[in-house]
């Protein structure tokens, strides 16, 4: 019981699992989009009035894709976390802000969720168990703090 209570005591754990599942949840929608082919997610993107929907549609494969894998593994989580939040706000935007807030009415409420987790990866930086750890302090959000 002791030792769970430590594990509960360290922030970093908790931002570890946010940082793994939102990076799971946007690897899957970018695989499905993968899967769906680039000229159906171009086709979309082009129905929304998005300019050279062709390259958007790659950036945005690529970005839910590579930045989901990225997320997963506490890779450069705070620059993918800012590309992440961004290709959520451009949904927002275009797609779920005028179907109203239920997802099941294809409204924002997930979108605004994988925001929020987004730019909560932003501050505070990739947490636990990430490649981040070691590369440099300041992608994880941990304090440097100077040797005597």
């Amino acid at each position: 019981m002791a030792s769970i209570n430590k594990l509960l005591d360290k922030p970093g754990f908790g931002i570890a699992i946010l940082r793994i599942v939102v990076g799971f949840i946007f690897f899957m929608h970018g695989l499905d989009k993968f899967n769906g082919g680039i000229d159906g997610t171009a086709g979309f993107l082009s129905s929304l009035g998005i300019p050279a929907p062709t390259f958007m549609a790659i950036l945005l494969i690529a970005t839910e894709l590579i930045g989901g894998i990225m997320l997963m593994l506490g890779l450069f989580t705070r620059y993918v976390a800012v590309a992440e939040a961004i290709a959520m706000v451009v949904a927002l935007v275009t797609v779920h802000l005028d179907a109203g807030f239920s997802s099941r009415e294809g409204g924002y409420e997930y979108v605004l969720a994988l925001i929020a987790a987004s730019v909560a990866l932003v501050l505070l930086g990739s947490g636990s168990l990430a490649l981040d750890n070691l590369l440099s302090p300041r992608l994880t959000g941990r304090q440097i703090t100077a040797r005597a």
